[in-house]
């Protein structure tokens, strides 16, 4: 899959590579006070021509704040709901590593086994193939190529919005390619190594990935607003609608068979969901103390910032977020979260142009949560 549009922050922050530990680390320099003012600005203007609605969670001791801007609905001023759902795209992988490093802890999954040894015959001709662990899937150091279709091309999309794809046509897709860089070498964020580990979950629990997620994060954080949505083009339950703006007018871009993003981001939820994923894993509710280390331990190569399902980001020095944006068409949305869990944002807007860069209103909202 093609690279993420922006990471989150990176307009306005530089991430560091340096290697992570796990969450909490340390005592960190506080972060400012919240201004509620700037959040409410950040979204007063809406809609415009880049954005049709907005949402906005601010929580922790370090103050909190719930804000929406323009409308759920164009044409009908309906407005956008604080707890609406959305697609949440590759904020999936945080789902996925999450349920990755659980098997770990059970000793039913290894991260230093390789996929020749889950998935043999995946990977072909095997004479190209050097050793893919699982964590490089996870971390993004894999070298496998994405899946050649222009998924965020808007007349693609409408032509293939409802199609129905398999996960291993899709990585098969990828393979045919041949490797891009020997594994372990160097970064490259995409889709691919989702896909791939969503494979590798299957093949060592004997049943469908999502199980895992279902049965290792949801129901034991009772996230009742989040699903895998599998083949369903809908989004249940309250939500804004997305859109892309054409020469003929707006385009309901909502539905979609999520199965081209299967692992990497199909997951739908809510902003108070994400709001206690991210704190379950601040905490240690989910995972046990090397699991925790490990989700957020950088890979060991150049200009690394992605570690397992995460993006560590530096505001200033010793004040590290660790986060995750994810893009569907008609959503971008963005989760972050201190170190020490004393703020944390979640947002979604519904940005009007698929692909392309993050919108100006998130880059307000991101300024707004932590400047």
């Amino acid at each position: 899959m093609r690279k993420l549009l922006i990471p989150l922050l990176a307009l306005i922050f530089v991430a560091n590579a340096a290697t992570a530990t796990a969450l909490p680390v340390r005592a960190e320099p506080p972060v400012p006070p919240l201004n509620r003012d700037a959040l409410r600005a950040a979204v007063a203007d809406l809609p415009n021509d880049e954005i049709s609605g907005a949402l906005v969670r601010v929580s922790g001791t370090a103050g909190s704040w719930r804000g929406t801007g323009g409308v759920a609905r164009i044409g009908t001023g309906q407005p956008v709901q604080p707890n609406g759902r959305f697609r949440i795209g590759s904020m999936t992988k945080l789902f996925t590593a999450t349920a990755a490093l659980q098997l770990s802890a059970q000793g039913k999954l290894d991260l230093d086994q390789t996929v020749q040894h889950y998935l043999p015959g995946l990977l072909q001709p095997k004479d190209e193939w050097g050793p893919i662990t699982v964590r490089q899937l996870l971390n993004h150091t894999h070298g496998i190529a994405g899946v050649p279709l222009p998924h965020k091309d808007p007349a693609w999309f409408f032509a293939h919005r409802y199609d129905a794809f398999e996960p291993l046509d899709l990585v098969r897709m990828g393979v045919e390619q041949g490797p891009r860089f020997p594994a372990g070498t160097r970064q490259e964020y995409g889709n691919m190594g989702y896909l791939v580990a969503g494979l590798v979950i299957e093949k060592a629990t004997g049943k469908p990935y999502g199980d895992a997620i279902r049965d290792g994060i949801i129901r034991p954080l009772h996230l009742h607003n989040t699903s895998l949505p599998g083949r369903d083009h809908r989004i249940k339950g309250p939500h804004a609608h997305g859109y892309e703006a054409t020469a003929s007018g707006y385009v309901d871009v909502t539905e979609s068979n999520p199965s081209l993003q299967w692992a990497a981001a199909e997951v739908i939820s809510n902003a108070p969901d994400l709001d206690r994923l991210l704190n379950a894993l601040v905490h240690g509710d989910l995972l046990p103390a090397e699991q925790r280390a490990e989700l957020t331990t950088l890979p060991p190569v150049p200009g690394a910032t992605h570690a397992l399902g995460v993006q560590r980001i530096e505001l200033a020095p010793g004040l590290v977020l660790w986060g995750k944006t994810g893009d569907r068409p008609g959503y971008n949305n963005g989760a972050a979260t201190t170190e020490d869990g004393s703020r944390t944002l979640v947002y979604s807007v519904n940005t009007l142009h698929m692909g392309g860069d993050q919108p100006a209103a998130a880059r307000r909202i991101i300024t707004a949560a932590f400047s």
